[in-house]
């Protein structure tokens, strides 16, 4: 993949530490330090798309909005759960 823009250089791609997925969805916070020390060294929650691994990322790095909040922002149009890996 070539990066034409200045800013994906600076903005690293999400990929899974445990099984290489690179479909990332931003995670709920949980506790006290999730919700107020990881916003202070720029990190948030992250879980793998693939294997539902959450880790802690850089606020910078891209990744999916969850998909309950996807589902809020569009309630006419269902959230397409054929290609979900699903517990």
């Amino acid at each position: 993949m070539s990066s034409n823009s200045p800013d994906e250089v600076l903005i690293p791609p999400y990929r899974c530490r445990d099984c290489g997925s690179e479909v990332g969805f931003r995670s709920r916070r949980r506790t006290f330090m999730e919700r107020f020390l990881l916003p202070l060294f720029l990190l948030q929650p992250v879980r793998c798309g693939e294997c539902f691994r959450r880790d802690y990322r850089s606020i910078f790095t891209k990744v999916r909005e969850r998909l309950s909040d996807i589902s809020k922002i569009s309630p006419g149009k269902p959230a397409d759960t054929s290609k979900r890996n699903v517990a």
